[in-house]
């Protein structure tokens, strides 16, 4: 019996574990805690990079890095087989093909890289090797919504194989793209498999999970057989190639995690449309009360505008903590313009550091914490709570997880912590986390 691989996930934001559970989250990737993620009993493991959030010169860096560690770690744990995942955005956005490009001259060489965007979940979906967001039930190709003008990561088509051609600046043409359409796959994919060869691009469909549990298999059986294969993908494809029991906690009964039924504290820092209707939701909630953290004062004096929000901010928090409601920590709703894309990142960095600072200064004995919006919860757990690893429980709703600290952590012992990605859910979802948790309260 072959072995089964391990499955390696670089993940470039924190929410890609959002359909597994049980496994480690690795917030730093030196050799030994790699070598502690590979030697780990669950058959899969994330490296949170939060690339997403980086600019392209330091996405590749960092995803370098990341390899050149894993190849010493691979080694020192002796997996003998492992798949590797580049786990991205299910809209598109995202260091394509820079990071895959990475992992292929650390890692390499593959046989084969897929293109598998389907987050079933989120509502996406791909259909002839068009990429689909399902918006009040109707299916949009990825191109004519939001995320497409996305002033960082946006694309002009949704055809994958145009897409892959754009990206990649003609370097793989829209003609070199192989496509595994649902016919291909639901007639069985393993030869098809076995016969790709020079790290080819391939696109491939997913409507429902078990497409994409059919195609997983089928990878799983073409890796016994020696073909080396790397994904760039949303969480649903993970969903199929872990093939994990259903988790420990149900998402209605995870209230048992929160700590002494105390209130808990939720941070909003996502800034897309999504998130700014269910923040509109989660104010009208029972016992939440709202704090804005009106960041237009950083923009003309960062230092003094940082420190005035942290000390009013963390007043307000105190005081609504101590009358047992759980304070909604949330940034100013409008759109800033900047001269440029690197200034734009670098004020998002200020921001999300003003709210770490806020989370370092959150009461000790909180219940619980949501963590909205995908940078947001990447700093939450390796800057906000320091953690090198963190145990995933499972998801509280489709698409968001929940981790919890260590009963040894200095600050903030055993707390779960959402992980809430900025554009999952609808408009309700948000509250509908918060009203699962405070049931204790």
């Amino acid at each position: 019996m072959a072995t089964t691989p391990k499955i390696i996930v670089l993940d470039d934001d924190p929410t890609g574990s959002q359909t597994v559970h049980s496994c480690l989250l690795l917030l730093q990737w030196d050799v030994e805690t790699l070598v502690l993620g590979l030697q780990d009993d669950a058959p899969i493991v994330f490296i949170l990079t939060n690339t997403r959030a980086l600019s392209p010169a330091q996405a590749q860096a960092v995803t370098q890095a990341v390899c050149h560690n894993l190849k010493l770690a691979i080694a020192k744990a002796g997996v003998e087989e492992f798949l590797v995942v580049s786990r991205s955005d299910s809209t598109l956005r995202g260091h394509y093909p820079i990071e895959t490009d990475a992992i292929a001259a650390e890692l390499g060489p593959f046989d084969a890289h897929f293109m598998v965007p389907a987050f079933f979940e989120g509502g996406r979906i791909t259909r002839d090797s068009v990429h689909y967001v399902v918006q009040n039930g109707v299916p949009v190709p990825a191109h004519e919504t939001e995320f497409a003008n996305d002033s960082v990561f946006g694309y002009s088509t949704a055809y994958l194989p145009d897409y892959v051609a754009e990206k990649t600046g003609g370097k793989i043409a829209a003609d070199q793209v192989q496509r595994f359409t649902l016919d291909r796959l639901r007639a069985g994919c393993l030869e098809a498999l076995l016969q790709l060869e020079n790290n080819v691009c391939v696109a491939v469909d997913g409507e429902q999970q078990s497409d994409l549990n059919a195609f997983a298999q089928a990878v799983l059986q073409a890796a016994a057989q020696g073909q080396r294969f790397l994904f760039r993908s949303a969480a649903s494809l993970l969903t199929a190639l872990a093939a994990l029991p259903p988790q420990p906690v149900a998402a209605d009964e995870m209230a048992q995690y929160v700590k002494d039924h105390h209130p808990g504290a939720i941070l909003v820092g996502s800034h897309v449309k999504k998130t700014t209707q269910q923040l509109q939701a989660l104010l009208q909630a029972p016992d939440i009360v709202g704090v804005e953290v009106d960041v237009t004062q950083m923009v003309d004096d960062l230092a003094g505008g940082r420190s005035r929000l942290l000390t009013t901010t963390l007043t307000q928090v105190r005081q609504i903590h101590e009358r047992g409601q759980t304070p909604a920590i949330y940034t100013s709703r409008q759109e800033l313009t900047f001269p440029d894309v690197q200034t734009r990142l670098a004020f998002g960095e200020e921001v999300s550091a003003l709210l770490m600072d806020i989370l370092r200064g959150l009461p000790s004995d909180l219940g619980f914490l949501i963590s909205k919006g995908g940078i947001t919860s990447n700093d939450t757990l390796s800057k906000g709570l320091a953690l090198r690893t963190t145990r995933l429980l499972g998801q509280i709703l489709p698409g968001c997880s929940v981790v919890r600290t260590a009963a040894d952590h200095p600050q903030f012992s055993a707390l779960p912590v959402v992980l809430f990605p900025g554009n999952v859910g609808d408009d309700n979802a948000l509250a509908l986390a918060y009203e699962r948790l405070s049931r204790s309260a």
